[in-house]
């Protein structure tokens, strides 16, 4: 069993979240992916830390922490945010859902993270934070190691 992990703290400012995409493309890279894979989680984290960055503190400043782990050909990568939490996780989820239609956003922020990564899972709690959890498997072949 390998096991690798890395964590990042950052502010939370929208030109962050160019940068935990890049550190999360380069730490994934040890497993191999391919373009393909390597875009489906820059996307993902983007939509996460993005979610962070404007719905959790509104714009705010705040500190968004994200960790990666690699066991076997499995990263997870986790969001989190100690902002004002969601109230409703099941709703936030809903397609086109959004809280603030005034900057015309599409609502559609986990729905992209559930396309893209092979699981995942939300926690919040209001006035405490969200934690965004996603894994996955990158289809690399044994004689790649």
């Amino acid at each position: 069993m390998d096991k690798n992990y890395m964590k990042l703290e950052f502010l939370s400012r929208s030109n962050n979240e160019s940068f935990a995409r890049v550190v999360v493309a380069a730490f994934a890279s040890q497993l191999d992916p391919t373009l393909e894979e390597l875009s489906d989680i820059k996307t993902a984290v983007s939509e996460a830390v993005t979610n962070a960055i404007i719905h959790g503190y509104e714009y705010g400043e705040g500190t968004v922490i994200l960790e990666a782990t690699i066991e076997d050909n499995v990263i997870e990568i986790v969001v989190i945010d100690k902002g004002k939490g969601i109230g409703d996780i099941k709703q936030a989820m809903e397609p086109f859902y959004t809280s603030k239609p005034d900057l015309e956003r599409s609502g559609m922020g986990f729905t992209v993270m559930e396309t893209f990564m092979d699981d995942l899972q939300v926690e919040s709690e209001k006035d405490v934070g969200t934690k965004v959890i996603m894994r996955k498997k990158i289809n690399r072949s044994i004689d790649k190691e």
